[in-house]
């Protein structure tokens, strides 16, 4: 997705010190950021958490943001991703930092409803696939991010994450009854 006119003057005033202009970024970013920590954490105060500590790093980095080489998004949607594994890495030592899918929290209180009926019916589909290939899923499927954007975010080039996002589609639909793979394509499991 590319960028308005008013975040691409949003993000060259807050290099320029503009406290605001990154207040207007992150109101602009913050639910896409937030929903994709959230279904990597399936809690919601640790992906507030994550969000939060996401936007203090791309504000402390900001000046090493290079428009040449990615978006903004996909440059905070990678800080995203990498402070997700942080906190894995630092909670569990002893759990591969990259696969948090089975990871439970323990301050896990309670889950919103709707999105707790929505996981269960395809969480156990969904981990079946690999933690790069629900990264590309949810990323592509509920947050409409285009091949190029998720390349940039995961490190693949553009045609491997298509094939990595067909072949999980494709593994999915054999998986998983009609019905909750259609709701996993229109669904929205994120609060």
């Amino acid at each position: 997705m590319a960028m308005t006119e008013n975040q691409l003057q949003n993000v060259e005033s807050a290099m320029a010190g503009d406290r605001q202009a990154f207040g207007r970024l992150y109101d602009d970013y913050v639910r896409g950021i937030y929903d994709f920590l959230y279904f990597k954490t399936h809690h919601k105060e640790t992906a507030q958490d994550l969000t939060s500590q996401t936007f203090m790093k791309a504000l402390e980095h900001l000046q090493t943001y290079d428009a040449s080489k990615s978006s903004f998004s996909t440059w905070l949607y990678r800080i995203a991703r990498n402070t997700a594994t942080d906190h894995y890495r630092t909670k569990r030592s002893f759990v591969d930092i990259e696969d948090a899918w089975d990871l439970k929290d323990d301050t896990d209180l309670e889950q919103d409803a709707d999105t707790a009926i929505f996981m269960q019916q395809v969480k156990v589909h969904l981990a079946k696939l690999s933690s790069e290939q629900r990264d590309i899923v949810t990323m592509r499927v509920w947050q409409g991010k285009s091949y190029a954007e998720i390349a940039a975010i995961v490190g693949k080039s553009e045609a491997s994450c298509k094939m990595t996002f067909s072949r999980a589609l494709k593994q999915l639909r054999k998986e998983m009854p009609l019905a909750a793979f259609l709701l996993f394509l229109i669904g929205r499991p994120l609060v």
